[in-house]
Formats: C-alpha cells, sequence, structure tokens
C-alpha cells in the first residue's frame, strides 16, 4: 500500500488532498517537523524530521516521503506527478501533452509563486505578531502581481489550467496559491484565481484533508 510520511500541516497536505480526490487507500505515517518540538531528542519525541528512521527514507530532512512498491520519493509536488500518473486517472495525464502542461504548471508553482506566498503565510499569519516582518510581506505581495496575472489569464478559457477538468495540476497549484490567502488584495486584483481557488476548496477531497488537518496539533 502507498505511504506517505508526514503531517497534514505540512506539504503532505498535498499528496493526502490528491489521494483523497482519487479515492484510494494509502498509509498514513504521522511524522511532525522537529523545529516544532521543545526537544527532538526526548526519548518520548514524536517521530520528526530529525527522527533516524525518518532520515533513511529521506536524507535532507524535510517531509513528506512517499514510499510506494519499494519507490521512494521526496518533494511533495513530484509525489503528486508520480501519483497523479500511475492512478490518477483523469486527474493525471491523457497525454504527453498535458503531461507536460501539468509538470509546467508544477514548476511555475515552485518556482514563480512558492518563494512569495511562504513569505505571505509567515509574516502575515503564521509567525506570533512580534516576530513577523511586514516589509518581507509586502515585498512578496508586490511580486506576486505579475504571476497572479498569468494564472488569471490562463484560467479564462475553462477554469482549470489543463484539459478542461480539474487536474493534479490544480491540487499543485492551489496548495501553493493558498499560502497567499493572507493577502486578500492579491485576489481582488485576480477575479478568476479567487474563483478558483474557492471551487478547488470547496471540493469534498480537500475538505477532508482540511478536516485532517484540524484534528493534529497546531
Amino acid at each position: 500500500m502507498l505511504t506517505i510520511h508526514g503531517c497534514c500541516r505540512s506539504r503532505a497536505s498535498r499528496n493526502i488532498w490528491l489521494l483523497e480526490e482519487i479515492g484510494m487507500p494509502f498509509r498514513h505515517v504521522p511524522v511532525i517537523q522537529a523545529y516544532r518540538l521543545a526537544d527532538p531528542g526526548a526519548p518520548d519525541a514524536p517521530v520528526h524530521t530529525r527522527s533516524p528512521a525518518f532520515l533513511a527514507l529521506n536524507p535532507n530532512g524535510h517531509i513528506p516521503a512517499m514510499e510506494d512498491d519499494g519507490l521512494v520519493l521526496h518533494e511533495s509536488l513530484a509525489i503528486n506527478l508520480y501519483i497523479a500518473k500511475r492512478y490518477g486517472g483523469p486527474f493525471g495525464p491523457a497525454d504527453v501533452a498535458e503531461d507536460g502542461l501539468m509538470g509546467m504548471w508544477t514548476l511555475w508553482a515552485a518556482t514563480e509563486a512558492e518563494p512569495h506566498t511562504i513569505e505571505i503565510l509567515f509574516n502575515r499569519a503564521g509567525k506570533p505578531p512580534a516576530e513577523r516582518d511586514a516589509a518581507k510581506a509586502d515585498a512578496a505581495v508586490a511580486a506576486l502581481r505579475a504571476p497572479f496575472a498569468v494564472l488569471d489569464g490562463a484560467l479564462a478559457a475553462t477554469g482549470w489550467l489543463v484539459g478542461g477538468r480539474f487536474t493534479v495540476a490544480d491540487v499543485n497549484v492551489a496548495e501553493v496559491i493558498r499560502y497567499a490567502m493572507p493577502a486578500p488584495e492579491l485576489f481582488e486584483g485576480a477575479p478568476r484565481v479567487k474563483a478558483w481557488l474557492a471551487a478547488c476548496h470547496a471540493r469534498p477531497a480537500f475538505r477532508r484533508m482540511m478536516e485532517a488537518r484540524e484534528k493534529e496539533p497546531a
């Protein structure tokens, strides 16, 4: 059985959302980020990203990691592309052209958007107020205006990124764009992006993932 090591309060949320969409049974091994623990070395500490057992799977020390039929993969977005191709049916590519487009949008999310969306998440919501840097958040908003315009234009034809249907490309990009939600001004300037993200978040599979996330320790 395919196994995901990680927690929903991490980028493993992307993998768990997609697996919920597919309706595929999977094994979930909880692994928490070491920085969230007061003493990762304590004898009673839960399995975390610096635990020897996890480092044997991913020596980078980041979650998630995936195991499937002896294959071990790291990097959440790459894991999703693999799952979609092998198990995803209509969530994966119908042909080589769609495969290329799904890869393109996934890399776009990782390079054009996530370096900035993560700054918005941390500095407008994710860190305690005293640790937030408003200047970094504002710079990230400014840097994202052009990528948001690109995404808004790409959604004009069908409302989805590839093939006129909801696919792994939408999961991968939506989970990166979600980090920018503490900057509503970006979405007001990109109405198609706003509507698309709302449609993604209305999906039952996303809601199930978020319900599981809410049950995890903050």
